[in-house]
């Protein structure tokens, strides 16, 4: 069982509060991954469900029981460092059975080796480090290593596994295998795990779901697609993406059965009941890949006027930085093809549809169009 509750739970270091008062439900089985910038409190939430933090507020059940006060040692969980934290003096197999051996239960000696024996060769095999066993750390690579502080985690067979920036020192190439072994584990071991990480694409590919995290709050929880697709405010909107969604900053005008955002945004008019919420300024949101050259043809919900600066050549694609012409402080990324030529000074018209704008609150940064109005609004002519 590994059903975790976190109940208004809250974190402070004297006066800086670090945590304040999330409310999350990690169901049984679940890969959950709690995703922010560096000081967002997600290690310190983590910690916490381990034992490794007091608790100030709030409270935190397994399966229905307070652990707020429960010792690490009587949490069933199974934590995978940063740093790998193996004994460099003692072999592969010795440090993966050093958890079992610490909990022997009152059995024969020579039953508890052999028990601990067994269980030491299956997870090796699982893990394939099995033909390392005699090997010290200092002679295992990064991935190697890795896998063998997975293994001693998954030995001990937490009800909970819980994992902090476990990749973060792995190279590009050995960090992206590294993170489809940990999905294929997943898939096998079934264990609720809890995972940390400010890179997005270990929390979109791993996740079952995301917790984006900022200054201590949760922002947004939903599935990969969810956060990615409909972002709930321009935080995570900006923060998740690579490269992350423009945001412009806007007045509004409305005349002549149209919709002027700045002098090089056209809007559709369906749009005008959620822009009368939001003042007379808006955050227009759009991915970069969203942004297409505009054709004639196609119904289209906005119109953007683009100046390029500099373009990034990157093999399938080029990434073309700018600005909305007639406004350089208003600048953005689009995603073109990588067959054409562009150059400093093209200006492009570009357009996107309905499901692909994204409209938020200025101050708060709350999202103002609902995903029941995109839905509606896809079937309007214009």
């Amino acid at each position: 069982m590994g059903h975790i509750e976190l109940t208004s739970l809250t974190k402070q270091f004297g006066s800086n509060v670090v945590v304040d008062g999330i409310d999350l439900d990690i169901l049984d089985g679940e890969f959950i991954v709690l995703l922010g910038p560096s000081g967002c409190g997600k290690t310190t939430v983590l910690r916490m469900i381990a034992g490794l933090e007091q608790i100030n507020g709030g409270q935190l059940y397994f399966d229905g029981q307070l652990m707020n006060s429960e010792p690490p040692d009587r949490r069933n969980v199974g934590m995978v460092f940063q740093n790998y934290a193996l004994y460099p003096h003692m072999t592969v197999q010795k440090n993966l059975a050093f958890g079992l051996q610490s909990r022997k239960r009152t059995k024969s000696r020579s039953q508890t080796k052999k028990e601990i024996r067994n269980q030491v060769l299956a997870i090796a095999k699982l893990l394939d480090i099995d033909h390392l066993l005699e090997h010290r750390p200092k002679q295992l690579s990064g991935g190697q290593r890795q896998r063998v502080a997975l293994g001693r985690a998954l030995i001990r067979k937490p009800s909970v596994f819980l994992m902090d920036e476990p990749l973060s020192n792995l190279d590009a190439n050995l960090r992206e295998r590294v993170r489809m072994e940990l999905a294929s584990l997943h898939q096998q071991v079934a264990v609720t795990t809890v995972y940390v990480t400010h890179d997005q694409v270990e929390a979109l590919t791993l996740a079952s779901r995301v917790v984006v995290m900022n200054e201590g709050k949760v922002l947004q929880v939903g599935t990969p697609g969810e956060v990615y697709n409909f972002p709930s405010n321009s935080f995570v909107a900006h923060f998740i993406g690579t490269p992350g969604m423009n945001l412009w900053n806007l007045t509004w005008d409305y005349g002549d059965s149209e919709i002027t955002l700045g002098s090089s945004v056209k809007l559709a008019r369906e749009f005008l009941p959620i822009l009368k919420e939001s003042g007379d300024r808006v955050l227009l949101g759009i991915r970069p890949e969203h942004l297409k050259l505009k054709n004639p043809n196609d119904r289209t919900a906005v119109t953007v006027d683009f100046q390029i600066q500099m373009v990034e050549h990157l093999g399938s694609h080029q990434l073309a930085h700018g600005f909305l012409s007639n406004d350089p402080a208003e600048t953005g990324i689009v995603q073109l093809d990588s067959k054409e030529i562009y150059r400093s000074g093209d200006r492009l018209e570009l357009a996107a549809s309905h499901e692909q704008i994204h409209l938020f609150e200025v101050t708060s940064g709350k999202r103002l169009n609902s995903m029941s109005f995109l839905d509606e609004s896809i079937m309007v002519e214009i």
